[in-house]
């Protein structure tokens, strides 16, 4: 079993100007990962998802995901932005992003990962946390150890 997050899935201060240009730097560093055989085919499914419900949550946060054939294994991506991306939340821009990227067979490893990240997600130190990160491998091992399956 592969880990879900690696520290090169991780960007502490990403720049992105809106949602597309985020999730295409994200999918980006799934790709470099050898995680993803199709970066077009993924983002297209991350975008048709997005387009059946928006992914933001209230307090700051965004959870993209999909299931995609270009996915090669289960990931996480985490990503914060400083100046944060409308997900479509009622509260406003997301900072704290986290893209679940699952195969297109797989099981309902996504869904579980997804449930446990809604979980930890309604914990202020959990967001914290992530928040005041300084490290892509310590804030990779911190989501590990909170959500991993």
């Amino acid at each position: 079993m592969t880990t879900l997050i690696t520290p090169e899935l991780v960007d502490l201060d990403a720049q992105a100007a809106d949602r597309g240009e985020l999730v295409r730097s994200m999918a980006e560093r799934l790709r470099a990962a050898g995680r993803l055989c199709d970066i077009e085919q993924f983002l297209s499914d991350v975008e048709a998802r997005e387009q059946q419900m928006p992914t933001g949550l209230e307090g700051g946060v965004g959870i993209p995901h999909c299931r995609s054939t270009a996915v090669t294994e289960p990931s996480l991506v985490f990503a914060r932005s400083p100046h944060g991306v409308d997900f479509g939340a009622a509260d406003g821009p997301a900072t704290l992003i986290f893209l679940i990227a699952a195969p297109e067979g797989g099981g309902e490893e996504h869904m579980t990962v997804l449930a446990a990240l809604a979980r930890r997600l309604m914990r202020t130190e959990f967001k914290q946390a992530l928040r005041e990160a300084t490290d892509p491998a310590a804030a990779a091992e911190h989501i590990s150890s909170e959500v991993a399956p």
